[in-house]
């Protein structure tokens, strides 16, 4: 996949009109249409159509099916923002806007009919790296629920149209923790190794295979606090606003900000608790 260099996106121009509420609604729309295609085309038996990282890795005719869809609409009703896409040719833009996209996240769990896959649609502002981009509004449509989550910068979460935040638990042992583990063998080896320093000082540990989805369970309460290494932007876009705008704290370890190299979140009083677990088990290693 060819990636968008940060040189060719400009900077949003200052004072630019940029209104997040229509921003929200369209990528409301997209995640529920390409949602509603995912649904409606999955035959009974779902074929691998290629690998990607690894050959444990899938895409599907779906994913691709559900990226164009998204990638048609965006063409016709913002021909000038950017695209940056898990599947096909990144689009360069000219309005300092990028669509961050993801047509099926959790794939895997597609694959095999497992409840717990979603598209995920954001638009961010700046450079499509989480490192420097401002996320201005996003959408995670998971399929099998039926359910939209859905946020605007400054304007809050909500799930299917209503308020949602972040969990309080009492205690870090009392903490139920989301995390996903990679496609490569060495990097799964050294995920396991992190989780035996995780789990006697938490509640449980919850692994669904969308990092979209456990974003948006944290937004709302249904699990404590997250931790990921290697995701991509197009796994965390949406998601990352969505817990953010629900009260969450998102960082990195040792000082960063949160990228693939590790993300971590849930409520202000256990992020910082669990990121120095994480960081003596240098979890953002290997």
């Amino acid at each position: 996949m060819a990636s968008v260099s940060e040189n060719s996106l400009p900077p949003v121009p200052a004072g630019a009109d940029i209104d997040i509420a229509s921003l929200r609604a369209l990528a409301e729309r997209l995640a529920t249409t390409a949602g509603a295609l995912v649904r409606d085309g999955r035959p009974a038996t779902v074929e691998v159509a290629a690998t990607k990282s690894t050959g444990t890795d899938p895409v599907t005719e779906m994913d691709r099916a559900s990226e164009d869809l998204l990638r048609g609409i965006l063409a016709e009703e913002r021909p000038d923002d950017a695209i940056l896409g898990e599947e096909g040719d990144d689009v360069a833009g000219t309005s300092g806007l990028t669509w961050v996209v993801d047509p099926i996240d959790g794939t895997v769990n597609y694959l095999y009919g497992v409840a717990g896959w979603a598209v995920s649609v954001a638009v961010v502002a700046g450079p499509p790296d989480p490192a420097a981009w401002t996320i201005l509004a996003g959408a995670v449509h998971s399929v099998p629920q039926d359910t939209t989550w859905s946020a605007g910068l400054g304007q809050g979460a909500t799930r299917d149209g209503e308020p949602i935040g972040v969990s309080r638990p009492a205690s870090l042992g009392e903490c139920l923790v989301g995390t996903g583990f990679g496609y490569d063998a060495d990097r799964r080896a050294a995920q396991a190794v992190v989780l035996t320093h995780v789990l006697p000082q938490v509640r449980d540990i919850r692994r669904l295979g969308s990092a979209a989805i456990d974003l948006c369970l944290l937004a709302q309460g249904s699990i404590d606090l997250y931790y990921e290494r290697g995701l991509n932007p197009w796994d965390m876009a949406a998601g990352a606003l969505v817990a953010t705008e629900a009260g969450a704290v998102m960082t990195g370890l040792r000082g960063r900000v949160a990228t693939g190299d590790m993300v971590v979140a849930g409520g202000a009083d256990f992020v910082a608790p669990l990121a120095k677990i994480l960081e003596a088990a240098n979890a953002d290693e290997g």
